[in-house]
């Protein structure tokens, strides 16, 4: 079995690396060529940790897995990331574990790839103001991705605790863009993207905060009772997702279908806008990503994390005979 730690993860996989494998599973998704299987994720009653299992197959690149892990919110006070996490890949032939990858690195990669896919597809035209709410760690890298992919000049800011934000404000700097922290009114009315990247349970921007054509990549809500936004302003949306029947019970539209606001069918399938068999983007409404996470993003990532490594020798034989 080979074994890629933190250390190699990071010097293996790319922001681009990660887009492209994310790309590819989300079309792949949409053909029926890979299923996720059913999420577990728990509360287990202490250091109030949530633990569970993500998992999956998929039939077109022959990788098949699991991802073990979640979220301990008090890990700062050990020196240690929130989010925690490991990935196992199995050979589909014989169910024999193939690999072991640290996944707290990868995690953060292909979340934010998500978000930068789903901005690549379904931005307005033009879009030149990006918005973010959120200043964790999970944002310096949803920040860095959508740089990547759009042409944007301004990076409009809000956080609970605003002194959190100076990282962020490096980045934009770095990436030659102008940065600002707002209210949630103007950030709602002035970003032509928003990523909404936080732990909340009460909803951050409203229906009345956000005008004119707009995508939002809503990335921080992936457990039952979480929630960014208000379900007026999702029922609004043409909504996209990962997985529609995932969002619909514990993604950010879990509130709106809860509410009769909107119906699971409401949501569409955004592999299918990639493979161009779902209309994306139609003039100057508002879109939405409920990017609520799914295990073949993490398989994904992995096997193409482990395809390098073996090309460039690095990672570990493990004798577990």
């Amino acid at each position: 079995m080979e074994w890629l730690s933190e250390t190699d993860i990071a010097a293996l996989v790319d922001r681009d690396l990660a887009l492209e494998a994310v790309e590819a599973v989300f079309m792949a998704m949409d053909a029926g060529e890979a299923e996720n299987f059913p999420v577990v994720r728990e509360a287990i009653g202490y250091q109030e940790a949530l633990y569970g299992f993500k998992s999956g197959f998929d039939r077109n690149a022959m990788t098949l897995g699991v991802k073990a892990g979640g979220y301990w919110p008090h890990n700062g006070e050990h020196g240690l990331a929130n989010h925690q996490s490991t990935v196992l890949l199995f050979e589909p032939e014989t169910g024999q574990c193939s690999a072991l990858v640290a996944g707290n690195h990868l995690t953060a990669l292909r979340t934010a790839a998500a978000a930068a896919t789903s901005i690549r597809h379904l931005a307005p035209t033009g879009a030149r103001v990006l918005g973010i709410l959120g200043a964790g760690h999970q944002a310096r890298w949803q920040l860095e991705a959508a740089l990547d992919v759009g042409a944007f000049t301004e990076v409009l800011a809000w956080n609970r605790r605003p002194e959190r934000m100076q990282a962020l404000e490096a980045i934009a700097e770095r990436r030659g863009c102008g940065f600002r922290a707002v209210s949630l009114p103007e950030l709602g009315e002035a970003s032509d993207v928003i990523i909404t990247i936080t732990s909340s349970f009460a909803p951050l921007l409203t229906e009345a905060h956000v005008v004119g054509p707009t995508h939002i990549a809503a990335m921080g809500t992936d457990t039952v009772g979480k929630q960014e936004l208000d379900p007026a302003l999702v029922a609004r949306a043409r909504c996209f997702a990962e997985l529609p029947s995932q969002s619909a019970h514990l993604g950010e539209c879990q509130h709106a279908v809860g509410k009769g606001l909107m119906a699971t069918s409401d949501i569409a399938s955004l592999g299918g806008v990639i493979a161009e068999r779902v209309p994306g983007r139609e003039g100057s409404e508002l879109t939405l990503f409920d990017g609520s996470g799914v295990g073949l993003q993490d398989l994904a990532v992995a096997r193409a994390a482990l395809e390098r490594a073996r090309v460039r020798g690095r990672g570990q034989r493990l004798d577990l005979a």
